[in-house]
């Protein structure tokens, strides 16, 4: 087996220890070689091909430090802009990625000794936004990409485009009601005093039929004779006494009502009004509201698959598949739009489905037609 053989012990070994990231320390970047050890570098700096490169570097070092610079900055920047967008994240999570790849430009390449140097730089250049924290530098992309910006330009317009369109509705809504009451007469109540043209006449008035008829009563009487009045005065003891037996079974059905029947009510009353302080059901659709997750989860839908103590949701997130693990407190309920299926999940009607009518966001409830009891419900 020959000394440069492939498979041979000593091939494989070394190919083991090329692969991954090296120490900095032993790291040429004019020449982009990594040594493993510290006598592999010596060697290295002593040997003819690394002299050569330093005479090119000595004729004019400014340059190819400009150069390496200029070419850590790209890179870095386009790892950002790629990765991570306009998002506002840790400068050393897109440093230790920049570097996890092999033949990277090194920072002690360029013109910045340390990475907070380089941070300050780039805010400094208008690139990125920086700011310090207790944890560290934050930095976020600033896209200047003339087909990002146009972009956005597009959806500004668009959105002012449809306030428009909604305040031409609103307008020609309100021409068309202003149109409608110039064609209608208003109706002017006409108010007039209460004369008694002889003292000596009864003034009768019939409750059972209203004021209208009350009013034609008392017209009449005061046009008819005092043998009329009587015959009016008569019919009227009459109705009274029919109305008062026909309430008075009516009465007595209510009264029948036994101490069992009340006691059942008011346990139906309490089981309808009462609330616990656990909401969860399988199927529903939830929404991530902690943050000690991550930017990756926070306010991200996800539908509960399983129910733990009734307080505890096994979740599978809508956008990724993940299954997560959460309590109720880290949880909070999706409303849909109005028209769509909904589960009532506290209170008398707990458990029943139906359908959502509209939402009063002023005081925090909607309205919501359950088909089951035909009834017409206000869900706070």
């Amino acid at each position: 087996m020959g000394k440069s053989d492939f498979l041979t012990p000593k091939a494989i070994a070394n190919r083991i220890k090329s692969k991954g990231l090296q120490k900095l320390r032993w790291y040429c970047q004019m020449c982009q070689k990594q040594c493993r050890d510290e006598n592999g570098f010596k060697c290295h700096c002593m040997s003819e091909s690394h002299q050569r490169q330093l005479l090119l570097a000595s004729e004019n070092p400014q340059q190819f430090m400009d150069y390496f610079s200029e070419e850590f900055r790209n890179d870095f920047l386009e790892l950002l802009r790629r990765r991570f967008g306009t998002k506002r994240v840790h400068n050393n999570i897109v440093y230790n990625e920049y570097i996890s790849h092999r033949e990277h430009i090194h920072m002690n390449a360029t013109q910045w000794e340390t990475l907070t140097d380089f941070t300050k730089w780039l805010g400094r250049e208008g690139l990125c936004k920086v700011d310090e924290t207790p944890k560290g530098w934050y930095i976020q992309y600033i896209d200047r990409d003339p087909e990002t910006i146009r972009r956005q330009l597009e959806l500004e317009k668009k959105k002012k485009q449809d306030l428009d369109d909604e305040e031409k509705t609103a307008r020609f809504i309100q021409e068309q009601v202003r149109r409608g009451l110039e064609g209608k007469e208003q109706e002017v109540p006409v108010f007039t005093e209460l004369s008694r043209e002889n003292d000596e006449e009864k003034v009768t008035f019939n409750l059972n039929k209203g004021a209208c008829s009350s009013g034609a009563a008392s017209s009449k009487s005061s046009s008819l004779g005092p043998s009329a009045l009587k015959t009016i005065g008569t019919a009227a003891s009459v109705k009274r006494k029919e109305s008062s037996q026909s309430s008075a079974p009516s009465k007595e059905k209510k009264k029948k009502k036994s101490a069992l029947d009340e006691i059942m009510e008011i346990e139906e009353e309490k089981k309808r009004t009462a609330r616990t302080d656990y909401w969860l059901q399988p199927e529903i659709i939830v929404k991530i509201i902690t943050k000690k997750l991550g930017e990756k989860y926070h306010k991200k839908k996800g539908i509960v698959k399983e129910v733990i103590d009734k307080y505890t949701a096994v979740v599978k997130m809508i956008d990724s598949g993940d299954k997560l693990k959460l309590d109720q407190t880290h949880l909070e309920t999706v409303i849909p739009a109005p028209g769509k299926r909904i589960l009532v999940l506290n209170g008398g009607y707990r458990g029943n489905e139906g359908t959502l009518e509209s939402i009063n966001e002023k005081t925090f409830s909607a309205t919501i037609v359950i088909e089951t009891t035909a009834c017409r419900i206000l869900v706070p």
